[in-house]
């Protein structure tokens, strides 16, 4: 027992080295992903610069994939920008879920923390959360940092490989990130509780009918818009 102490201390759990470590199980989704947006960034005329600022400032992965179809659609630059803020305004839930853990740290770690957090990360953060870990601002910035510069780098490398690639839609890489979510929701729906399931599932019944009559009332964005603000409100109204 003693030795096992020793070889796994406590303090192990909130080191920067802790933090990398966790991160490498969701690095594949971040490759995967990355080559593909590169791949379409490159096909949607950006070059390989543009391709490595806009996974650095933006580093979103369903932002960027929708900037490089709007962008090649000739989208004017006010509509880019709102579009990717709505897309993006989920973060703020995310790291509001997270703040607590980092309340006795100064303001700027805590916008350092925030501005890296992603759908992986806070679902890595929020598991150890789970299981009664308090987070430190050394394991987070590992987990964050390491997903960071993986994303990055692999844009870059979908953006030089895109040069190659003419159309993209071709061998379905459009179609990564809608895969990568469609198969995280199944391994949801698989480990979830049976009253959850059902309850999940009616909602996503809900989204489908709601999709379908609205956009035979409004623009298809708007009815995304709309669908996603009533059935979000089902939802809070049936989990209480």
């Amino acid at each position: 027992m003693d030795s096992a102490v020793k070889e796994f201390p406590i303090e192990e759990a909130s080191s920067f080295r802790a933090g990398v470590k966790d991160c490498v199980p969701t690095l594949i989704g971040y490759i995967s992903i990355g080559i593909a947006a590169g791949i379409v960034g490159a096909a949607s005329s950006l070059s390989v610069i543009e391709i490595l600022l806009l996974s650095a400032l933006v580093y979103a992965g369903a932002s960027q994939f929708i900037i490089c179809a709007l962008l090649a659609s000739g989208t004017p630059a006010s509509v880019i920008v709102l579009t990717t803020f709505i897309v993006n305004v989920r973060h703020f839930l995310l790291c509001l879920t997270l703040a607590p853990q980092f309340k006795s740290y100064s303001l700027w770690k805590n916008i350092g923390i925030g501005i890296l957090v992603t759908d992986e990360s806070f679902g890595v953060a929020v598991n150890k959360m789970f299981k009664g870990e308090k987070l430190k601002d050394s394991w987070m910035n590992g987990l964050n940092i390491t997903a960071y510069v993986t994303w990055i780098l692999s844009c870059v490398t979908g953006a030089l490989a895109g040069k190659w690639i003419a159309d993209p839609e071709k061998f379905g890489f459009d179609f990564a990130l809608t895969a990568m979510f469609i198969a995280l929701l199944v391994l949801q729906l698989e480990s979830m509780e049976r009253s959850k399931l059902k309850l999940y599932l009616s909602l996503i019944f809900y989204s489908i009918i709601s999709m379908v009559l609205l956009c035979l009332i409004v623009p298809s964005h708007v009815a995304i818009l709309l669908t996603t603000i009533i059935v979000a409100a089902i939802g809070a109204v049936k989990d209480k």
